[in-house]
């Protein structure tokens, strides 16, 4: 039986970042993965989506791009050469990922993990078993997409994995679910004319925002994109045959061609027989873990969604590192506390840190101020001034506390905001930062300097 000091199960975004990480550090690893190397998020999640949203807006930009002087006429939608795009690209960094494990001599296994002890590992596969040792485990199982029993069983009723292994898209569709996933879906198909309904139970979308942010994003999918968005309600007595989906909404009969469930995710841990390594997994399925990375059993580790934590991927990816760090013996990290967000709606959103109602909710006195892109002369010239940024700062000692961006490259301007409250600026020294023109990025200083009431390119402050 070979044995090694590190082995990791699962290749996500968490898995083999935490392999890698390992390796340099001078360990003997082995990587095992059931299904694909880099999990959902490069096969069913963050980069197969990305590839299709990048292409209807590509699309709604040729729809729009009379407003500058160009005239296209007769544009359609290839569907199918799309998803032939997005597969192309999920292969290219599947890849890319063998090639990188491999050059860092990580030893790759296919198949079903399964713990027979605390250190040792049999791995299940179709030509058969074999049992490796582990000096310590790394867990990076990740999680899936939760397909609620009281869904019909059928073809035209899927989750979000299934829906992007489509090569077509139906006229009409139903998003259950006005969470991440649910909105980023729904964008993506109404910009290519699908008609889109969400039902969402709770009051509102996009919950985990402040109000103004989904005010925005919520007005723009509606108006904009002709996305009806219903909220407050369940869709019950839901039934499926070959014709479409249809439930009842109150008195209402809401239908479709096709009903995508986006309404939430498990940890995936079946198969690995955490008991008989002693592992403690909370109410919910997750494995339980400190802010080092540390289950309850010495020399395991647990990163990415399979912990309950925040499930980003690249919150995976630093928990990795900081893991395979603590595993070979480095200095104790713990995990970080500033992970960004971004959603990859019509606008997109983009946050780091604590929302302006988490901070009143812990009782801190806040300052916020905002920013409109519509003041911007960069957003002005190429025609997106939809939104803005937004500071959230602690109104007595002025430190940036949180940032919100929605409009448009808020996923990439989020990168700036995460930086400078991990370091602790104030607003008054980001506002001073020279901010490059004409940038989009400039929003972030005009708003620092707006929570004070200076803002150059806002309206002056209303005096009381």
């Amino acid at each position: 039986m070979d044995t090694f000091d590190i082995v990791v199960i699962g290749a996500g975004p968490g898995g083999y970042p935490a392999a890698i990480r390992a390796a340099q550090l001078g360990a003997s690893v082995a990587i095992i993965e059931k299904e694909q190397l880099g999990g959902t998020c490069l096969n069913w999640g963050c980069i197969p989506t990305k590839a299709l949203i990048a292409a209807s807006h590509v699309f709604a930009g040729i729809e729009h791009a009379e407003a500058f002087g160009i005239k296209v006429k007769g544009a359609t939608v290839d569907y199918a050469a799309m998803t032939a795009h997005k597969n192309k690209v999920v292969s290219t960094l599947r890849g890319g990922i063998k090639q990188l494990l491999a050059a860092n001599g990580v030893k790759q296994f296919s198949g079903t993990a399964s713990f027979k002890s605390r250190d040792t590992i049999e791995i299940a596969a179709q030509d058969g078993t074999t049992v490796i040792g582990a000096k310590k485990t790394i867990i990076a199982t990740g999680s899936t997409s939760v397909m609620p029993g009281f869904l019909p069983k059928h073809a035209r009723a899927v989750e979000s994995r299934a829906f992007l292994d489509m090569d077509k898209l139906p006229e009409t569709m139903i998003v259950l679910g006005g969470g991440f996933i649910g909105c980023e879906l729904a964008c993506m198909a109404a910009q290519l004319g699908v008609k889109v309904t969400i039902v969402e139970l709770l009051e509102d979308i996009l919950l985990l925002l402040d109000g103004d942010v989904r005010r925005t994003v919520r007005a723009h999918m509606e108006k904009e994109l002709g996305i009806r968005v219903l909220t407050g309600k369940a869709l019950e007595k839901i039934t499926a045959d070959n014709k479409g989906v249809r439930g009842k909404r109150g008195d209402e009969t809401v239908e479709a061609a096709l009903l995508l469930s986006a309404i939430g995710r498990k940890p995936v841990t079946d198969g690995l027989k955490p008991e008989n390594a002693g592992l403690k997994l909370n109410e919910r399925g997750f494995i339980t873990v400190d802010d080092f990375g540390r289950t309850n059993v010495a020399g395991i580790f647990a990163i990415g969604d399979v912990n309950g934590r925040i499930q980003l991927a690249h919150n995976a990816t630093s928990q990795a590192v900081v893991a395979a760090g603590n595993a070979c013996g480095q200095k104790l990290q713990k995990y970080e506390s500033i992970v960004p967000n971004v959603i990859f709606t019509v606008p997109e959103v983009g946050t780091a840190g604590l929302s302006e109602e988490e901070a009143k909710n812990l009782g801190r006195a806040v300052k916020t101020g905002k920013f409109a892109f519509a003041g911007l002369g960069r957003a002005i010239s190429v025609g997106e001034t939809n939104g803005f940024v937004k500071w959230i700062a602690d109104a007595k000692s002025d430190q940036l506390l949180g940032a919100a961006a929605v409009g448009p490259h808020a996923t990439e301007l989020v990168a700036e905001a995460a930086a400078a409250i991990r370091a602790e600026l104030t607003t008054t020294e980001l506002g001073r930062t020279i901010h490059a023109h004409p940038t989009f990025g400039e929003a972030w200083m005009e708003a620092a300097h707006a929570l004070h009431g200076e803002a150059i390119h806002g309206p002056p402050k209303r005096k009381k």
